[in-house]
């Protein structure tokens, strides 16, 4: 668990951060969204020289240990600008993260110190094509003598094209999944890329081809048929950053709207003072209050040392119709020039989608709260020590 930087760190980490976002990241949005290319020469260094990369490695990796409640805010910024870098940067922390949980010293040394920097890369090999969710999955991992061989397909997976290693996940028999640390240029592993997405232009979410890839037994995470534990740790609290992100874009299509609705005019006053505009706004800022309350409590109860099956499904679902209310009603504020590329609005309604699909769909997180309510989880006793 991390404890976090001292008040002092987190200020100017943050003011690094924010600079590189505005001031450097930000104006590459109109290249990007034209060539549906990320130019990685300019935005890789740049989130290397703000240490955007290092910011859930633990600090004995060289990264800077953020708490959970210290990180949402720079994910939630980072959501603001071009979905595409955004991106990169939740998938590379995401599952830096879960690997400093899930590996073993062996692991986590080999991966992280370059993770810190962005030499290195982790992204999350689950989802695959003719399967479902979670262990309905078809590639397998036969143990051998010296290890295992992994055979299937995984698309859709994030950084595809940036990852130095992948977690990917097999079933080593009929009932059991197993998780696998598997480096980028072993042989037998094939990358290709999907097409390019609705939003959240220039990430790569490629295929990845297993054909008979040997696998050391130091690859495997924990011990066979611990991968479902993993699965569920690692996005349990991936869900929350995805909620971190939908706070972003909304807070963002807020600022926006405000700045709309004061400087156009329309019969010789602002909209802003029309009652109809003014119910857009007030609903769009209750939606990003209540967020940042249901974000405040799931990080707090993590940092604790809780865990959140339940709180992390109903704040990665809620932000989800949050953002997509927010965004909806920002295009209203906007009106016919905010569908156009003209404002920022149009990409930040194209964006927002993604959350929709990442670290699962609605009906997953409707599926694991009520798991978690029926099986007796209590979400709500925290109330008592917060108070």
């Amino acid at each position: 668990m991390n404890e976090g930087l001292n008040e002092r760190e987190y200020h100017q980490l943050t003011e690094r951060i924010r600079t590189a976002i505005w001031d450097k990241l930000d104006p590459l949005e109109e290249r990007i969204e034209d060539e549906e290319r990320i130019p990685y020469d300019i935005v890789l260094p740049v989130l290397r020289e703000a240490g955007a990369f290092g910011l859930l490695v633990p600090r004995e990796y060289g990264g800077s240990g953020l708490s959970i409640r210290q990180y949402l805010p720079l994910i939630a910024e980072f959501a603001k600008i071009q979905g595409g870098i955004r991106v990169i940067v939740h998938v590379h922390n995401s599952f830096a993260h879960a690997l400093s949980e899930i590996g073993d010293e062996v692991q986590r040394k080999s991966v992280l110190p370059g993770a810190a920097t962005g030499e290195k890369s982790v992204a999350f090999a689950l989802t695959e094509p003719g399967h479902g969710t979670g262990a309905d999955l078809g590639t397998t991992a036969t143990r051998t003598d010296s290890g295992y061989l992994l055979n299937g397909t995984k698309w859709l997976i994030t950084n595809s094209d940036l990852a130095s290693h992948f977690i990917v996940f097999a079933k080593t028999s009929s009932e059991q999944v197993s998780a696998f640390l598997v480096p980028r240029n072993t042989a037998g592993l094939s990358i290709e890329p999907l097409p390019e997405t609705m939003g959240c232009k220039g990430g790569e979410h490629g295929i990845l081809t297993f054909d008979d890839v040997r696998v050391e037994e130091s690859g495997l995470v924990g011990a066979e048929g611990e991968g479902q534990q993993h699965l569920e740790r690692a996005l349990e609290i991936s869900r929350v950053f995805i909620a971190a992100s939908s706070l972003g874009t909304s807070e963002r299509a807020l600022e926006l709207s405000l700045a709309h609705a004061r400087s156009r005019v329309t019969f010789g006053k602002p909209i802003a003072q029309r009652q109809a505009v003014q119910r857009y706004l007030a609903e769009m800022a209750i939606d990003v209050y209540a967020l940042r309350g249901m974000l405040a409590d799931a990080a707090a109860k993590w940092d604790a040392g809780a865990r959140i099956p339940a709180e992390s499904a109903m704040v990665k679902q809620f932000g989800l119709e949050a953002v997509g209310r927010v965004t909806d009603r920002a295009l209203l504020v906007h009106g016919g020039i905010g569908y156009t590329r003209k404002h920022p609005i149009e990409r930040l309604y194209r964006d927002a989608w993604l959350n929709w699909l990442e670290e699962g769909t609605p009906t997953i997180q409707y599926m694991v709260a009520a798991r978690e309510l029926l099986s007796g989880y209590r979400f709500h006793d925290s109330i008592d020590r917060m108070v």
